[in-house]
């Protein structure tokens, strides 16, 4: 892929700015005491937080998910809002790399597959991420990462041509929906990655250990 020089930075948004996990993995046992089951482990929803209240559920519920999705989903997210900044933070760097992107006149969008309703109540304990105008939620749209549109819809809000911008993210979804869209793609190996997945076949363009290596790559292509 040819390189552009870089005008913007898209972010998704659990797992790669904020690690959320923990406030997830609560809600999923709440769900699962109030009907008398055993909790997941942390480490272990650690590993699916990125796959959203689906993929933690399916996990936990297996094939009687399912049947129950409706149900169980609402129940999650009712525990979750009721609760959604408890543990969840910035990961290290990020703070920081936000501010040399703003310090290097590059633009900023989030395009997470968090529903709208939970994106936004969430930012607003992160003053960082408020800052960020362009947010682009799991329902802003009919479709959803991985299909290319949102991450599309926020490089045409930020006024840019997709070919200007990279996405980060940590999961499959990301590094699909971002090649879909023709940017230079960003694995947040930092990021929610299970033993089940295979991130060498996501054919990103570039590996994060840590949000502030992304400046190492970006610099080669900035000026």
């Amino acid at each position: 892929m040819t390189k552009h020089k870089i005008k913007a930075v898209l972010f998704d948004l659990d797992g790669t700015l904020l690690d959320t996990a923990a406030d997830m993995g609560t809600a999923l046992n709440q769900v699962l005491a109030d009907e008398g089951r055993e909790p997941v482990a942390l480490e272990v929803a650690k590993t699916l937080a990125s796959h959203g209240s689906r993929g933690l559920l399916e996990h936990a519920y297996g094939a009687e998910f399912h049947a129950r999705k409706s149900e169980l989903r609402k129940a999650f997210l009712m525990h979750y809002a009721n609760a959604i900044a408890v543990e969840t933070k910035l990961f290290p760097g990020v703070d920081e790399l936000l501010q040399q992107l703003n310090a290097s006149e590059i633009a900023v969008a989030i395009v997470t597959n968090k529903p709208k309703a939970l994106t936004e109540q969430l930012i607003p304990y992160y003053p960082e991420l408020a800052a960020i105008d362009i947010r682009v939620s799991g329902d802003t749209l009919a479709v959803a990462k991985p299909h290319p549109d949102p991450i599309l819809h926020a490089s045409t809000a930020l006024g840019l041509d997709a070919r200007h911008c990279w996405y980060v993210g940590d999961a499959q979804r990301d590094i699909e929906a971002g090649r879909a869209a023709g940017m230079q793609t960003v694995l947040a190996r930092y990021g929610y990655i299970g033993a089940e997945d295979y991130p060498e076949n996501w054919a990103a363009d570039y590996e994060i250990q840590q949000p502030l290596e992304l400046l190492e790559h970006l610099h080669r292509y900035h000026i």
